[in-house]
């Protein structure tokens, strides 16, 4: 398993767009995707589940990646993540 923080740099955080952009992107990916917010734990691979989280600008969560392709997923959410969601 992987995890890796991140703070958000999206101006409008993990709303609507650019959690469809994440949970699209980790979707591709047989691993197990997990996003650790303010003690929850949040399915990547669902945008409602994404998007009910509330994750703000500048929030740090935690990514985690358990499975085959858990490298490559990470890579990818960092990709995204750092890039701003765009």
């Amino acid at each position: 398993m992987l995890s890796q923080t991140f703070v958000i740099t999206n101006s409008v955080g993990l709303h609507m767009r650019p959690a469809a952009v994440f949970a699209e992107a980790m979707g591709h990916f047989q691993c197990r995707t997990t996003i650790l917010f303010k003690g929850s734990r949040i399915d990547a691979k669902s945008v409602l589940n994404i998007m009910m989280a509330a994750i703000i600008y500048g929030s740090e969560i935690t990514l985690e990646c358990d499975g085959s392709d858990e490298q490559e997923a990470m890579q990818k959410a960092a990709q995204l993540i750092n890039g701003g969601l765009e």
